[in-house]
């Protein structure tokens, strides 16, 4: 039975998956405008520190008020409708909750919130990526310990890059790189909140009326984003970080097999089986006509010489020796694609990506020249940007991880552009979030996860 199949059987049967939503921002919002579409779902309640900001949203993408009028959990599984509450973890708690998505971007109270669903047997999907590199595989043996899915994203890229690598790697290919497309300039990295609208085109305005963060969105220019979700996609799939960073070279989506490829072959990678990002813009501005900005990729090897011929047979485009070739979606669809992963928690107790391994760090750089006393505003903010790094080399050189980059205080200056350690801050080492990072840090030392 297809999952489609079966949600429409539960909804027949009046017992649909009950889905517990926390945050709620634009990802949210994209996938509740789905959820309420699809046959045998019922979003329980949403909780946000801001109620009042929820109920704005689902009226901006068309729900009915009486559809989120559910004064409690228990009114909300008699009537159908959904409770929306400022009470994340009472949500989780609530009877007859299966799955809860955490959209918070927020990687302490998402941590907060995977500790609440272990407490209560609830699979997870969390979209806040920026938790799942600081803790994820910590987190996600914990999950399979307890006989529970905690699951990356579907319709977020590292969730659809894992499953073009695991095509690949069924189909009997070697996944030599994966990765995405975005918009990236070296300058980029500099870049803050005041200014990151004119880089995507639209004014402040216009941003504000599509709900658009601008700290959030600057995370996504200034290439922390892409470290986090490449760091994501390298613990997900056993790939291996860059060493000195992602490289952001331009690309067109038929170049991608010549271009990411090992060095000693004419490429721009370290070796085989990489993460990498791909350029929608040359070094000097200029757009590249067929570009990967949106989309995701996977370039996979042929073995043997009947192999590449059949490449050629059947059109895929290769680099000059044919052996390399990609595969590569040109969009993804962010939250109205993410019912893919609350259903195959629920359903199929499966994740769409689920972090396994170690492999991949994002450090905090110094986005301009910080002094002694200043307080980090982590992602996507004025303070500092995120590089992605093997995991060896961030624990050897004790980096502060980008996800506890945030209202902490530095203990020394540190120059634009280096790395900040651990030694660097006055971090509580009694945080929850730090307890855990302390936690994963020494079991990778010891080799055990």
């Amino acid at each position: 039975m297809t999952l489609s199949e079966e949600l429409m059987r539960r909804d027949a049967a009046g017992t649909p998956l009950r889905v517990a939503v926390i945050g709620a921002g634009k990802f949210a919002a994209m996938y509740l405008a789905q959820a309420r579409r699809t046959p045998g779902v019922h979003v329980v309640g949403v909780a946000d520190l801001n109620p009042e900001r929820a109920r704005a949203n689902l009226a901006g993408i068309g729900w009915p008020e009486e559809a989120f009028a559910a004064a409690d959990a228990a009114s909300a599984l008699r009537t159908g409708a959904t409770w929306l509450t400022d009470d994340a973890h009472a949500l989780i708690a609530a009877e007859g909750v299966e799955v809860v998505v955490d959209i918070t971007g927020n990687p302490a109270a998402a941590i907060g919130h995977a500790l609440a669903c272990l407490r209560h047997g609830r699979h997870l999907v969390n979209v806040t990526v920026e938790a799942d590199v600081l803790v994820g595989p910590l987190l996600a043996r914990r999950f399979r310990e307890a006989d529970l899915v905690y699951s990356q994203a579907y319709g977020d890229q590292p969730a659809l890059i894992a499953e073009m690598v695991d095509w690949a790697r069924t189909a009997g290919f070697e996944v030599v790189a994966a990765g995405k497309g975005t918009k990236y300039l070296p300058e980029y990295h500099h870049v803050t909140p005041d200014d990151v609208w004119g880089h995507y085109g639209i004014t402040p305005e216009e941003a504000s009326r599509g709900g658009m963060n601008p700290q959030m969105f600057n995370s996504f220019l200034d290439g922390t984003k892409s470290a986090i979700e490449m760091a994501a996609v390298a613990n997900a799939c056993g790939l291996r970080a860059p060493e000195n960073g992602l490289a952001f070279p331009p690309a067109d989506v038929d170049d991608l097999p010549g271009i990411l490829k090992p060095r000693d072959d004419g490429g721009v990678l370290d070796g085989r089986g990489m993460v990498e990002v791909v350029s929608c813009v040359n070094r000097d501005g200029t757009a590249i006509a067929r570009d990967l900005r949106w989309g995701v990729y996977v370039v996979f090897a042929g073995a043997d010489d009947y192999v590449r011929r059949c490449f050629r047979e059947y059109g895929l485009k290769t680099d000059d020796s044919g052996e390399y070739t990609a595969m590569y979606k040109p969009y993804h669809l962010i939250g109205l694609e993410l019912g893919i992963s609350v259903a195959k928690a629920a359903i199929m107790r499966e994740a769409t990506g689920v972090s396994r391994r170690f492999a991949g760090d994002v450090a905090a750089v110094a986005k301009k020249d910080l002094s002694q006393g200043d307080v980090l505003d982590g992602e996507g903010g004025y303070t500092v940007y995120g590089k992605l790094a093997p995991a060896a080399r961030s624990l050897a050189e004790g980096y502060l991880p980008i996800g506890l980059a945030h209202k902490v205080v530095l203990r020394n200056s540190v120059a634009r552009d280096r790395p900040l350690t651990w030694d660097d801050v006055a971090i509580d080492e009694t945080v929850e979030a730090v307890r855990l990072r302390r936690e994963m840090e020494d079991m990778a030392r010891a080799g055990s996860i």
